[in-house]
């Protein structure tokens, strides 16, 4: 580690400390030659790194892990998980390692994480190791999430190993340096019950509520204020990606977080043509996490979580079942108040608008785009025109118009606001073809095509010369989308 990073940052094992049930002491597998692929500046500043230094080769060591700092504690972190519905009670950080903590330019607590930095004792039968173009995906929809103002894991940097692994074929590998308000999950209380070690489960509790929820404390029942306040979180987390058109992928309870941060970017991808049924993830056979699905499977996540709380909500298992049940259903009420509300600021509605002349609105157009098989963002952005008194653009996208341009003429009449839908309707998002495209030149050595693309989806909603083809549509002979986890 460089004196001068060294000197900016300290890094503290708090997790591993408090709870050492859920961490195994673990060590990154040495990389033969780390080459920096990307580093995200502003962020190592924000976090009080020296950007320069995390370029030499001690910096490298530090994001990788192979150089640890002082204070650093590198541990694989224990959580089960609902895969696909399927409970399994041990799967953990099978190739990433929680490194420590460190405090932001804002006072505020946050964990460094490694992805890709060789096999745990929680690995199973993987090699632990990741590739460039997932690591790459990873960093560059994190930022986008992060650009559009969706609470998200963040992305410090990706840095080539200098090491083949084995996929399909061989493929460069690489770490990736994420960084999260912390790595607590849905899965993480899920293990803490299967120990059936009520302390152990307390004191995780107890670790979640000073790290994310401090004023649940101070509740009458602490533990319900706990859980009430994630599924506020994840109400609104779920709310924003569906105004965005954000699919997941992969929707296991180990992949949901207690801060309601957005994490593990594997299969997931922004929807092109409206359809609530959309897949592209090459493992949801059953289309469980299709986008229409994401609300209902993130209330079945969040019941996992009662069911793993129960004993803290109370010691009579009746009771503490109504206390979840009755918590659980403000879920429904809030993603909706959050979607709605959403919904109308990308239509530019005035808030005093009733929701259900809103809701009338939003279904009955909906309808027409899903008929029309319309692109999502790029129509909601045309609409900003369409609003300022040219509708052509947005006319355009349909192939019997007729319906549309008298589905426009009820919305012009609640004078909709351009200013404040330019403000909530993107310019440019990670679109598949484009990702696809960045993610393959990088893999090839060439980063530029990913460069512009991250520049294009960091600055959503400044639509500037040069970008045009970030705004465009996939063409048509990019056919049906696959994506895939990386493992």
């Amino acid at each position: 580690m460089s004196v001068e990073a060294q000197a900016a940052v300290t890094f503290d094992g708090q997790f591993a400390r408090e709870l050492p049930e859920l961490a195994i002491p673990w060590q990154a597998e040495q990389a033969p030659d780390p080459r920096l692929l990307v580093l995200n500046e502003p962020l190592a500043a924000q976090l009080g790194f020296d950007p320069a230094s995390l370029r030499n080769a001690e910096g490298l060591g530090l994001l990788i892990g192979n150089a640890l700092p002082h204070g650093a504690t590198p541990v694989a972190q224990g959580y089960a998980g609902h895969q696909f519905g399927s409970y399994s009670p041990r799967l953990g950080d099978g190739r990433a390692l929680l490194l420590g903590e460190v405090l932001d330019a804002d006072g505020r607590l946050r964990d460094i994480h490694l992805k890709g930095s060789g096999r745990t004792p929680f690995a199973r039968g993987g090699d632990g190791f990741a590739a460039v173009g997932p690591m790459l995906r990873e960093y560059v929809i994190s930022e986008a999430m992060h650009a559009l103002g969706i609470p998200t894991t963040r992305s410090l940097a990706v840095v080539a190993t200098g090491q083949q692994i084995r996929r399909e074929t061989m493929l460069p590998g690489a770490v990736l340096t994420r960084v999260a308000s912390s790595h607590l999950r849905v899965g993480s209380f899920q293990y803490a019950r299967a120990m059936d070690n009520q302390d152990l489960l307390r004191r995780l509790a107890d670790h979640a509520i000073a790290r994310h929820y401090p004023g649940a404390a101070q509740a009458q029942n602490p533990y319900l204020a706990l859980f009430e306040a994630v599924v506020e979180a994840q109400a609104s987390l779920l709310a924003r990606w569906m105004l965005v058109g954000f699919i997941h992928g992969v929707m296991n309870t180990d992949n949901m977080t207690i801060s309601g941060e957005s994490i593990d970017y594997g299969p997931c991808a922004f929807m092109d043509v409206f359809d609530p049924a959309t897949v592209y993830s090459s493992i949801d056979e059953a289309g469980r996490y299709a986008y229409g699905h994401q609300p209902i499977v993130a209330q079945w996540n969040l019941a996992r979580l009662a069911e793993a709380l129960l004993p803290l909500f109370h010691e009579d298992q009746e009771q503490a079942v109504a206390l979840a049940q009755e918590s659980l259903g403000a879920f429904h009420s809030k993603y909706s108040a959050e979607w709605l509300a959403g919904m109308k600021t990308k239509l530019g509605l005035a808030d005093g608008l009733a929701d259900q002349a809103a809701t009338s609105l939003t279904e009955e157009l909906f309808t027409l785009l899903q008929e029309d098989r319309v692109d999502y963002t790029s129509f909601f952005r045309s609409l900003g025109t369409a609003a300022r008194g040219n509708a052509e653009p947005a006319r355009s996208m349909f192939s019997n118009p007729a319906a549309f341009v008298a589905w426009v003429q009820r919305w012009r009449a609640l004078h909709p606001d351009a200013e404040l839908m330019d403000q909530a309707n993107p310019v440019y998002i990670p679109r598949n073809h484009l990702v696809e495209e960045a993610l393959a030149a990088a893999v090839d050595g060439d980063l530029e095509p990913f460069s512009k693309l991250l520049a294009a989806v960091t600055a959503p909603f400044e639509e500037r010369p040069g970008f045009e083809r970030y705004a465009t549509a996939a063409p048509e002979d990019f056919g049906p989308y696959r994506t895939f986890c990386g493992t």
